[in-house]
């Protein structure tokens, strides 16, 4: 896979489409879901690290360090996101949180200096109306016990998310080590979920045994596999390139959503949805160029 990263992410997305149905499906708190997809997965991300570690060496200072980091945005992302999946919904939670699209194209732009096209600019308003839409304030009937809070932690989601992706890059120096970054963000982003938990006094400790199957599996597909071929990705393709694949993810969740929880969007909400995708696009799909004949 490290040969073929567009693969590696296609795939990587299409594993973390399932992420928000895992998370209805366990029946649990916010900070409880994010601490235990993080915490089940540190056993098997630890040693996928050793073994790197064994055959390369020691990871620098520096990527340790901001991986760690990674992991606090992590945290953030997977609490804002599992209340906004409380509020609205696993599909439409899912196309909110990817909205990070946008703020990655930014982000990298004024950190990294990557810059992006002026139609990734031009893209901006398209998508916020998209959110609108979503958020159920036009039209009648909009589904979520409340769409237009699922739309607020929907964008902290969004903005936590892009933080995370564009520090996890630049902690992934090293391109034959995708589990040792991931690892140190998973490991941090397990002690920042505890510690949001109980300080908001959302946390469980000890959930119901199904509950715990569906942690179970949802760090060992979304945690492990999905984001160890992500991280094969992230340091192979541009920001911009990585989240265009990434957004298979929220249009998996919507279909997911609606096949496996019979979720229902409105109308409007689904048309918000086609016009966040669609400004996606167009702020990240390149035109081909033209060949002239010599």
């Amino acid at each position: 896979m490290t040969d073929r990263p567009v693969l590696a992410g296609v795939l990587g997305a299409l594993v973390i489409a399932f992420s928000a149905i895992l998370v209805r499906l366990a029946e649990v708190s916010p900070s409880t879901a994010a601490l235990f997809r993080c915490l089940y997965a540190v056993p098997i991300l630890g040693a996928l690290a050793w073994l790197e570690q064994r055959r390369y060496g020691p990871r620098s200072r520096r990527d340790r360090l901001l991986a760690l980091g990674a992991g606090v945005a992590f945290a953030a992302n997977l609490t804002f996101w599992h209340h906004s999946i409380e509020a609205v919904g696993a599909g439409l939670a899912t196309v909110l949180g990817n909205v990070q699209v946008v703020l990655v194209g930014l982000m990298a732009w004024a950190v990294l200096g990557e810059r992006p096209a002026a139609r990734s600019i031009a893209s901006i308003p398209f998508v916020f109306l998209g959110v609108v839409l979503i958020s159920g304030v036009v039209g009648a009937g909009a589904y979520g016990d409340d769409p237009g809070l699922g739309v607020v932690y929907g964008m902290l989601t969004a903005l936590c998310y892009a933080l995370f992706l564009l520090i996890l890059r630049q902690g992934n120096s090293d391109l034959r080590r995708p589990a040792g970054p991931l690892f140190d963000a998973t490991l941090s982003g397990a002690v920042f979920s505890a510690l949001g938990g109980i300080a908001t006094g959302d946390i469980e400790w000890t959930p119901g045994p199904e509950s715990q199957a569906w942690l179970v599996a949802l760090a060992l597909s979304s945690q492990v596999l999905g984001w160890l071929l992500i991280s094969v990705s992230l340091p192979r393709l541009p920001a911009l390139v990585t989240s265009i694949l990434l957004m298979l993810q929220p249009v998996g969740a919507v279909i997911l959503g609606a096949v496996l929880l019979s979720e229902a969007p409105s109308g409007v909400q689904l048309a918000g949805v086609g016009v966040v995708l669609g400004g996606v696009a167009v702020a990240t799909l390149r035109p081909r160029p033209v060949r002239v004949p010599a």
